[in-house]
């Protein structure tokens, strides 16, 4: 198996990005591009090829590629961003996926962001945001159902994207904020909560044997480590002030 991972560079208007649960702070740039440079080093430490998508300096959050497409082994389906400046980042990747499988768009006025889809197995869970609607889910169980992939609509608060507050982290074995998400919603996987002194901590990227978390949440990483799973911590002190965390900033393709 071959494992692409596409990125796109970080947007010198990143400053500029859109926010829904943060304040807006200063945001040094280049080090927000430094750091997003070192998570590409990982990604291709972890056995990813990493591919570039075109620059897209007046798009402040065009590095966010996770949120433009759900990539399944079957299908690509390219969503329609919950904020308006965010939809002309997906011509691009739609252009890029093409040659890894057929395509599928999310339709207007339904609006979809990836940060809001956890595949776990056959079953998508879909967080009901700010940015995805019950319409863009009901279209996305209609393009899947020739796949038998079943669909499942998500609640939670707190954050701004489902996968802000679960991933999954290893074999039907997911971390979560139970404070912004049910536990038992995920009934059949086992769980590692957050530590409740880092609410953010539950977004990680499971890679290459490893997982990817960001190393300003040490007591989570320690429960992470206590199930034997082997952490990569990485530096997003920058990136996370455009509510930035370890998924978002990559679109995974698996082929053969």
């Amino acid at each position: 198996m071959t494992l692409v991972a596409y990125t796109r560079e970080v947007s010198p208007t990143l400053a500029d990005c859109e926010l829904t649960h943060l304040e807006r702070e200063p945001l040094d740039v280049a080090r927000a591009a430094a750091e997003h440079h070192a998570y590409e080093e990982l990604l291709s430490q972890l056995g990813a090829t990493v591919r570039r998508l075109p620059a897209a300096p007046a798009l402040p959050d065009a590095v966010f590629v996770e949120d433009t497409a759900v990539v399944l082994d079957e299908i690509a389906v390219i969503t329609r961003p919950g904020a308006v400046s965010r939809r002309p980042e997906t011509p691009s990747v739609a252009s890029a996926l093409a040659a890894h499988r057929p395509l599928a768009q999310i339709e207007g006025p339904a609006t979809l962001d990836g940060g809001d889809v956890l595949v776990v197995g056959r079953r998508l869970y879909v967080g009901l945001s700010t940015r995805s609607s019950h319409t863009a889910i009901e279209q996305l169980a209609t393009v899947l159902r020739p796949f038998d992939y079943e669909i499942v609509a998500v609640d939670f608060s707190g954050c701004l994207h489902l996968k802000s507050c679960v991933t999954q982290v290893g074999e039907s074995l997911l971390l979560l904020n139970p404070a912004w998400i049910d536990p038992s919603v995920f009934a059949g996987n086992r769980t590692i909560e957050v530590d409740p002194t880092e609410p953010h901590a539950g977004n990680a990227l499971a890679l290459g044997g490893a997982v990817i978390h960001a190393q300003h949440f040490p007591r989570t990483r320690a429960r992470l480590e206590a199930e034997g799973l082997r952490v990569r911590p990485i530096a997003l002190t920058e990136l996370v002030k455009a509510e930035a965390g370890v998924t978002c900033c990559s679109l995974l393709v698996h082929g053969t």
